[in-house]
Formats: C-alpha cells, sequence, structure tokens
C-alpha cells in the first residue's frame, strides 16, 4: 500500500504514465460523441428501413394471395395477377449477371493480376468509378441508342439484359478486385514456387479464395438489376403482354415497370391502389429471396475454404 502511494506521488517528469493527460481525456470525448452521432444515424436508417417495410406490408398484404401471384393482369390491370412480371423480373435479373459477372471477374483479374501501367489502371478505375455513379435512366437511354436502335434488337429480353448487364458491371467489378487485393500474396507466392504458372496460380488459387467476396459484388449488382425502372423500360419492358416470353427477342413485363405503371399512367388509379402496394411488396420479398440466397452460397463457399 505504501509502495503505491509512492509511485502515485512521483513528478509528472519521472513516471509519465501514470500522470493525467489532458490530451487523451479530450480524445476520449470526442469519441464518445462521434460515436453517439454513428450511433444515431444507424438508428435512423433502421427506423426509416422499419416504417418502410412496416407501411409496405399492412397496404400490401391484403392483396396476396394465390390468384395474385399466379394470374395474369386482366380488366384494365384493375384485377387478377402478376405471374408474368415475377418470371420477367427474374429473367432480366439473373440474364443480366449471367452476362455481367464473367465479365466483370475477367476485368477485376486484369486490372489487378495482369496490368502494369499504372496510368492506364487509374485511368480505367476511374472511369468504372464514375460508371457507378452514372443515373439508370442514362443507361436506359444508352440501351435504347446502342441495343434497340443500332443493333436492331428491338424492344426485347436481350436488351433489357444488355443494358443491366452495363448498369451493373462497374459494381461487380469493383468488388471483385477488393476481393483479389484481399488474397494474401503469399498464397500466389507458394503457388508459383510449385512451378504453376501464372494463370494457373490465378485459377486454381486466387480465384476460388477471392469468391466468396466477388459474391458480395454479385449481391448488390442483383439487387440493383431487379429494382430497377429506367433502364428497362426504353428496352425491354411493356405495359401488357397476354403471354409469356418465348424467346430471347420478345417483349416481357417486370415488377419495378409494373408499379409504375400502375401508379402513373393507368386508366383506373385508385381501383390499382392496392396491387400497386402487392406489386412493391412481391418486388421487395423477391430481391430479399434472391439476396438471401446468394448470402447462403457465400456462407458455404467460405466454409469450404
Amino acid at each position: 500500500m505504501k509502495k503505491l502511494q509512492l509511485v502515485q506521488n512521483e513528478p509528472c517528469g519521472i513516471r509519465q504514465a501514470y500522470c493525467p493527460n489532458p490530451q487523451q481525456g479530450q480524445r476520449g470525448r470526442k469519441e464518445r460523441v462521434f460515436f453517439a452521432l454513428f450511433r444515431s444515424a444507424s438508428g435512423v436508417n433502421a427506423l426509416a428501413l422499419f416504417i418502410i417495410c412496416g407501411f409496405l406490408l399492412w397496404n400490401g398484404a391484403p392483396a396476396l394471395n394465390w390468384e395474385f401471384l399466379t394470374a395474369f393482369p386482366r380488366n384494365s390491370m384493375t384485377e387478377g395477377g402478376i405471374f408474368p412480371c415475377i418470371v420477367g423480373t427474374l429473367i432480366l435479373s439473373f440474364g443480366a449477371m449471367a452476362v455481367a459477372f464473367p465479365l466483370g471477374v475477367a476485368s477485376a483479374v486484369y486490372l489487378n493480376e495482369y496490368a502494369r501501367s499504372r496510368k492506364l489502371v487509374r485511368f480505367l478505375r476511374l472511369g468504372i468509378n464514375n460508371l457507378a455513379g452514372v443515373p439508370s435512366v442514362v443507361f436506359g437511354l444508352f440501351g435504347l441508342a446502342f441495343f434497340v436502335t443500332v443493333l436492331k434488337m428491338g424492344v426485347s429480353i436481350v436488351s433489357g439484359v444488355l443494358t443491366l448487364a452495363v448498369l451493373v458491371l462497374p459494381v461487380i467489378i469493383g468488388t471483385a478486385e477488393e476481393a483479389l487485393r484481399n488474397v494474401p500474396s503469399t498464397y500466389r507466392e507458394a503457388s508459383l514456387g510449385l512451378g504453376a504458372t501464372r494463370w494457373q496460380t490465378i485459377r486454381s488459387v486466387v480465384l476460388p479464395a477471392a469468391f466468396p467476396g466477388m459474391l458480395t459484388g454479385a449481391i448488390l449488382a442483383l439487387s440493383r438489376a431487379a429494382g430497377e425502372t429506367a433502364a428497362i423500360m426504353f428496352t425491354s419492358a411493356v405495359f401488357y403482354t397476354p403471354k409469356l416470353p418465348n424467346s430471347i427477342f420478345g417483349e416481357v413485363m417486370a415488377l419495378p415497370y409494373h408499379v409504375y405503371v400502375l401508379a402513373t399512367a393507368g386508366t383506373e388509379i385508385e381501383k390499382t391502389r392496392p396491387l400497386q402496394y402487392g406489386t412493391a411488396l412481391v418486388l421487395v420479398l423477391l430481391v430479399l429471396g434472391m439476396n438471401l440466397f446468394a448470402i447462403w452460397l457465400r456462407a458455404r463457399l467460405q466454409k469450404k475454404l
């Protein structure tokens, strides 16, 4: 006890660790203030999400039934269901991912593993980051001008899929490149030391290790592709079609465009109000289901590594 008292009474110049530091106290107060702000921002976001989801569930749940999910719209969209819209959304979303994901991964592999010109890499990354922030309506107009008009694909599934693929490509490239950077360099060195070529190392070592992280970008891209309206309203989506598409050059209905049409261009908007909320709720649940499946797949792949 006496020894402890002697240590506490030593001058600050001799035992600095036992003396109070005003800067540390001020830094601690700043940290507490900023952490409180971060918690408040997270709480506001969570509350807003809860209110929106609760509002959609309250107004859309009464419209959900078996006929609504399996029937075609009828009677000027005031009756029937949204089955062709669900099918069209799934086709466009997974079609866009089938095109964009391999291209995005290949681009990320080139930028991270092969490109040697720093100026070229910086230029390409700047372009990718800028494309990620371009409004979706610009991609829709690009798809209309290039795929629909120049390549003469018309308003079709293939035009919409390619437009959505271009739209989500920057997100996939960015996340895939980040996943490749997170693979330890010792993996590459060990593989090359055993006599493997660079391509064999990338194919058999780097890509499997980075693939779960790449799926994060795929989840984000899938969510954006499923919920886009402006990108498909010029290229693939139509107000109504009496049958499901029978080829990639056919027109298609989609959930986001269907909500837009019911809310703005319908002849009896008030009568379609329950269908609007029900369609929006189905879109949210569909995106949530696709995301959960991708997250489950990523978790399984991570366990195998």
